[in-house]
């Protein structure tokens, strides 16, 4: 069997640095707030080229605070619209539903995934105070131009860089570009925790000394609540775990932009839609590997025949998501058929090129 991401022997490479780690944790008797994490915060705010990052508990979170604290700030108020891709994974919806925001559901590009800005545009209204841009499976969207419409029309961005860490435009990282950016460190991500964990990045520090608020009960000094906030730590284990990770994350990049040269210059069947070979390498961190095909429940059981593992990102567009019975009759036809349409093939930084050869055979020879 070809897995589609073996977390267990990405994570044996560095069993000795993580247990070293793990043990300093353990031995230090501090477990929240310590040095591990302002050491990490510090790490990743440098990886990123930012001035801040803050850990919180998971993505999802990372998301919802930022907008939490806009709020809080006098940026936001309820009812006001964010605008972001339609064909993305759920939480970037729950996070803007949570603080009673308005999505506004947009089609992306069919060639990228990843948000049209032209739809962008057309979507803004009064209401509208930010665009929210998934780098969706790795991939940057086009930050520039949505930069530019952002400040045309004096809106906040706020990057859901979930799937891209280490992504790049022009030597400037992904995390960099908006207001702020939200990161997941769970397990499967190409920076990943030994658990649930995430990350603020921004160069604002009223918006920083916020955060740091909220994720701790609203907290600076301990039983001082200045705000309503809520606990939402990133622990000084997972912490310790990450500071070890960062540092062999390019080089495991640079391996997963192996395998996806593989994969790009080997597929050869024309009923498979490949994924767009970005302009410059540096803007692709290939989380994900995802192609198309009309027939995809066929191709994804014939792969699991032939001992290929995949997974789908995702089956269910958020408008047709029971939890959002709201949007059920709404028609978007792009991102509907990207989510009837994607397969997600195995990728990681511990595949090995032969496998990736018996995955591209296997392809090549699927007939409908």
């Amino acid at each position: 069997m070809i897995p589609f991401l073996d977390l267990k022997a990405i994570n044996a490479q560095y069993r000795d640095e993580l247990i070293e780690a793990c043990t300093r944790v353990i031995d230090s008797g501090w477990y929240i707030g310590g040095q591990e994490l302002a050491q990490f915060e510090k790490d990743f705010a440098d990886y990123c080229g930012t001035k801040f990052a803050i850990g919180v508990a998971n993505g999802l979170d990372a998301l919802t605070l930022v907008l939490r604290a806009w709020i809080e700030m006098g940026k936001l108020k309820e009812g006001d619209e964010v605008i972001v891709p339609a064909n993305t994974y759920i939480a970037s919806i729950l996070a803007i539903t949570e603080n009673r925001l308005i999505p506004v559901l947009v089609e992306p590009d069919i060639a990228t995934y990843n948000i049209n800005p032209d739809n962008i545009e057309a979507s803004i209204t009064d209401k509208t105070k930010v665009i929210m841009p998934v780098h969706l499976y790795g991939q940057l969207a086009d930050i520039p131009a949505i930069v530019a419409i952002a400040k045309r029309y004096n809106l906040l961005v706020l990057e859901d860089a979930a799937q891209a860490h280490g992504a790049s435009i022009e030597g400037k990282k992904v995390g960099n570009w908006g207001d702020a950016a939200g990161f997941s460190f769970y397990p499967g991500k190409n920076l990943g925790a030994l658990g649930d964990a995430g990350a603020i990045t921004t160069n604002n520090s009223e918006l920083a000394d916020t955060l740091c608020a909220l994720r701790n009960y609203g907290s600076h000094e301990k039983y001082k609540n200045e705000l309503k906030g809520v606990n939402s730590r990133l622990d000084e284990i997972q912490a310790a775990m990450l500071s070890v990770k960062i540092k062999h994350l390019d080089n495991e990049i640079a391996h997963r932009r192996k395998v996806a040269t593989a994969y790009l210059t080997g597929i050869n069947n024309p009923a498979i839609i490949l994924p767009t070979l970005p302009v410059d390498i540096e803007h692709h961190v290939w989380h994900l590997f995802v192609i198309r095909h009309e027939h995809r429940q066929q191709l994804q059981s014939y792969l699991a025949e032939q001992g290929i593992q995949t997974l789908i990102h995702y089956p269910i567009p958020p408008h047709k998501q029971s939890a959002y019975s709201e949007w059920n009759e709404l028609t978007l036809p792009i991102t509907e058929q990207i989510h009837d349409e994607v397969l997600s093939l195995p990728m990681g930084p511990v595949m090995t090129i032969e496998s990736a050869q018996k995955v591209i055979k296997a392809l090549n020879n699927f007939v409908e």
